[in-house]
C-alpha cells in the first residue's frame, strides 16, 4: 500500500519538477543566482536527480548509479532539454525501484545510515518525498522571481 502511494507522489512531484523546468522562458535563467539565492534552479534540479538516483535507484533498485554530489552544485549551463531528459529517466528509475520494494523492506532498516539514527526504509522514502517537494518549491519561487 505505502509503495503505491510513494510511487504516485514521486511521479506527481517529478512531473511537476519537469513542468517547472519547462516553464523557464529564458533558459539561461535556470542557472541564475541573485538577491541572496544560494542555488540556481538548474543546480537544485541536478541535486534532486542525484538524490533520488542515489537513495532509490542505486540503493533499492541496484542500478549502479554513482553520485557526484559536488557536481550537482557546481555544474552550470546544462541545456534545458538535457535536464528534462534526466528528470524523465529519474521517473523511470524511481518507478522500477519502488516496484521491487516489499512491505517487509519498508518496515526494515534502510540499508545506509543517512541520518544520525537508523530509520526504516518506509520512513526514509517518505522523507525523500518531502525533500523533493521542498526543493521543487524553491525552483518554483526561483522561476517566478528571476525568470521575468
Amino acid at each position: 500500500m505505502l509503495t503505491q502511494v510513494l510511487k504516485s507522489l514521486f511521479r506527481r512531484d517529478l512531473e511537476r519538477l519537469r513542468l517547472e523546468i519547462e516553464l523557464y522562458k529564458d533558459e539561461s535563467k535556470l542557472w541564475y543566482i541573485e538577491k541572496g539565492i544560494a542555488n540556481s534552479a538548474g543546480n537544485l534540479c541536478l541535486h534532486l536527480i542525484g538524490n533520488l538516483n542515489t537513495y532509490i535507484g542505486a540503493e533499492l533498485g541496484k542500478t549502479g548509479y554513482v553520485r557526484h554530489r559536488e557536481l550537482e552544485f557546481s555544474l552550470k549551463d546544462i541545456p534545458k532539454a538535457e535536464l528534462l531528459r534526466m528528470i524523465d529517466e529519474t521517473i523511470d528509475v524511481v518507478n522500477k525501484a519502488l516496484d521491487m520494494v516489499t512491505d517487509e523492506q519498508l518496515e526494515a532498516e534502510y540499508p545506509t545510515l543517512v541520518f544520525e539514527e537508523p530509520t526504516t526504509t518506509g520512513y526514509f522514502l517518505v522523507h525523500l518525498t518531502t525533500h523533493l517537494t521542498y526543493h521543487r518549491g524553491q525552483i518554483n519561487y526561483h522561476r517566478r522571481l528571476l525568470d521575468v
